[in-house]
């Protein structure tokens, strides 16, 4: 039987820390398992399933939602499926159920790619890459994009990936998240304007155990230094598991759902018991919305590429010895 989520991709490294493996699959080129030493650094889930509440999944030509599903173009209104219909909202873009074929694959990098093609609400013709690589105290992503139609596509880019550090539960862990501002929504988890963290519960950027949050909440004026932006994850004994992203990664959501389910249980109908919190840090270039508030936005000129890198890094994680 063919796994839900299509062709598994595995790759492996042997690091300082310990053995590096990863499955990427083929629908939504989404990162199933990522793992250092035996010790799961994101969240995981059976072959057999799909993505519960879309872990590790790649999120474009926008992350996040968009009102209604409608935007308007000069002075024309497009209106996308809608994909998140108790919300009345289109969500997270429109490669989530497609197949990625492999461009290249080493055994420890893989290359996918997806065509978006022109289509209801989104008459552009977009040709999209995902690689991801290990290294030596992470995983690397690079998004890519290139317009191969003829006119500016709008474009943002995301992923979902819920991170952890294997056999600690992540309620008892440390979120530090580094952007100064939150955006504020509605019923519908649409953006009604900002605010500045500073004196509020949703400043993290000194640090919140994890048990303690209820989030379901984007971040905006992330701090970038040196090129990149970091959000972590951190547990008592001080190893820690990172996400960072370069420059284009200005906006992050953050998710502590409280109803993860355990590998083996896919939502909903997971047996009782099964369940737990989970952390997911989303890597961004545009929050909810963008395509009506131009917010973050990159317009795609035709044959312009693109491209986007974020990634996972961990430390604090002991050196193995060398293998005779």
């Amino acid at each position: 039987m063919r796994a839900p989520t299509g062709t598994q991709h595995h790759l492996r490294r042997e690091t300082t820390t310990g053995l590096a493996t990863a499955t990427i699959t083929e629908i939504a080129a989404g990162l199933r398992s990522y793992a250092v030493n035996g010790i799961d650094l994101v969240e995981t889930f059976a072959e057999h399933s799909t993505p519960p509440m879309a872990a590790g999944i790649v999120l474009a030509p926008w992350p996040n939602r968009i009102r209604d599903g409608a935007w308007t173009q000069n002075g024309v209104t497009r209106q996308l499926a809608l994909t998140e219909p108790a919300r009345r909202n289109a969500s997270h873009g429109l490669l989530r159920f497609v197949p990625y074929s492999v461009v290249n694959q080493t055994a420890d990098s893989i290359t996918l790619a997806a065509t978006i093609f022109p289509q209801t609400g989104y008459p552009f013709h977009l040709e999209t890459t995902v690689s991801y690589a290990l290294t030596e105290t992470g995983i690397e992503v690079t998004h890519g994009v290139q317009n191969v139609g003829q006119d500016a596509a709008p474009y943002a880019v995301g992923a979902h990936p819920y991170l952890q550090i294997g056999g600690v539960p992540s309620s008892e862990l440390t979120l530090t998240v580094n952007a100064a501002t939150r955006i504020l929504v509605d019923e519908r988890q649409n953006p009604v304007g900002q605010e500045a963290v500073t004196g509020t519960d949703f400043d993290l950027r000194a640090g919140r155990r994890v048990g303690e949050l209820d989030l379901d909440t984007g971040y905006a004026d992330v701090s970038i230094v040196d090129g990149q932006s970091e959000h972590a994850l951190t547990a008592s004994d001080g190893r820690s598991v990172c996400l960072w992203g370069d420059a284009n990664v200005r906006y992050v959501q953050v998710f502590t759902p409280t109803g993860f389910p355990a590998p083996g249980h896919a939502l909903p109908g997971f047996e009782a018991g099964t369940i737990h919190q989970a952390v997911a840090i989303e890597p961004m270039t545009a929050p909810a919305n963008a395509f009506n508030t131009g917010e973050g936005l990159h317009w795609v000129a035709p044959g312009e590429r693109w491209a986007v890198r974020w990634g996972i890094r961990h430390r604090g994680f002991p050196v193995q010895a060398e293998r005779p």
